[in-house]
């Protein structure tokens, strides 16, 4: 098809045309109709797309840098490998769209619907999400290190192996997500909603996890460490072998949740609930646990040395074979002998008279320096 020199398109009728290879440059196309039209590989850079409709267009490979497709109808269109820089998508719909491997750096996507769209090793570095509906859609492998997805929504969506190091996921809707083995280092997830997300194996080092909604949630061999999680609720979160290390946990809530084996050596856990919590063979060298709930807590074979327990509460608490070495229990409440005696070690351990003298008299294999 022949393109007018003046390119002058506002509401045109282009509906199945064939515009391969077009030169569009600069186009005001704005409200046209180019549903079902053949683009492939056409030249769109900087051209005004505004409100128009899009719907099953062939966009393949086709160059639409710093497109203006603002609340552009772009459902089922195929923009795979397309070049979509710096372009602006706010409140464009792209309900499932094959955006597979496009380039999104820098895009506005603002308040787009991308619900089932097909975004597998996409580049969205960069791009602003905020608010943007990601709900279903696949974004495995995708790259998405410093992305604005405040406020987004990615419940149910694959992200597996994506790459959100420094993303800002503030207040973001995760519920359900795949997040197997990605890259979360240094993100902000402040308050998001994580609840029954899978973050097997996932990097989270130095993320913000700070009042983030995590019941549920798969962390097993996650990496945890100086991640914040002040406040985070991980009720029932599945954390077996997780890397916790210098985590700040305060006044989180890690009920019935399953850290068997995890590492929380000099992690801050002061005032955190952990009443149930599996805790078998945990490693929490070190670790501030003061004022903590542990009721029934499960920390046979747990790793305690040197650990902070002052004031925590540790009613029902199996403490079976623990190490106990230079921890403080001082002012530990609803501690029993009973407990006490069957730890694996008490060396150095700082304990309230109560239990000291009748302790050491009746044990005194337990203040033994244990052998290395």
């Amino acid at each position: 098809m022949d393109v007018p020199e003046r390119k002058d398109l506002r509401g045109a009728n282009l509906q199945g045309a064939n515009l391969i290879e077009a030169n569009l440059h600069g186009a005001n196309l704005q409200g046209a109709n180019l549903q079902e039209a053949n683009l492939r590989g056409a030249n769109l850079q900087e051209a005004n797309l505004r409100g128009a409709d899009l719907f099953y267009a062939d966009l393949t490979e086709a160059n639409l840098q710093g497109t203006n497709l603002q609340e552009a109808n772009i459902e089922k269109a195929n923009l795979q490998l397309a070049n979509l820089q710096l372009a602006n998508l706010q409140g464009a719909n792209l309900q499932g769209a094959n955006l597979q491997g496009t380039d999104l750096y820098g895009a506005n996507l603002q308040g787009a619907n991308l619900q089932e769209a097909n975004l597998y090793g996409a580049d969205l570095q960069e791009a602003k999400l905020e608010g943007a509906n990601l709900q279903g859609a696949k974004l495995g492998g995708a790259k998405l290190e410093r992305a604005y997805l405040i406020e987004a929504n990615l419940e149910g969506t694959n992200l597996q192996g994506a790459k959100l190091g420094g993303a800002k996921l503030e207040r973001a809707k995760l519920e359900r997500a795949y997040l197997i083995e990605a890259n979360l280092q240094g993100t902000d997830l402040y308050g998001a909603n994580l609840q029954g997300a899978n973050l097997q194996e996932a990097n989270l080092y130095g993320a913000d996890l700070q009042e983030a909604k995590l019941e549920g949630a798969n962390l097993q061999g996650a990496k945890l460490e100086r991640a914040k999680l002040e406040r985070a609720k991980l009720e029932r979160a599945y954390l077996i072998e997780a890397n916790l290390e210098g985590a700040y946990l305060i006044e989180a809530n890690l009920q019935e949740a399953n850290l068997q084996g995890a590492n929380l050596k000099w992690t801050f856990l002061i005032g955190a609930n952990f009443k149930e919590a599996k805790l078998e063979g945990a490693n929490l060298e070190g670790a501030n646990l003061k004022e903590a709930e542990l009721g029934r807590a499960n920390l046979q074979g747990a790793s305690l040395e040197r650990t902070n327990l002052k004031n925590a509460h540790l009613e029902g608490t199996n403490l079976e074979g623990a190490n106990l070495e230079r921890a403080d229990l001082q002012g530990a409440h609803h501690l029993s002998f009973d407990q006490l005696s069957k730890v694996k070690t008490l060396y150095d351990t700082k304990l309230d008279e109560e239990f000291l003298v009748p302790l050491k008299k009746k044990y005194p294999a337990l203040f033994e320096k244990p052998n290395e």
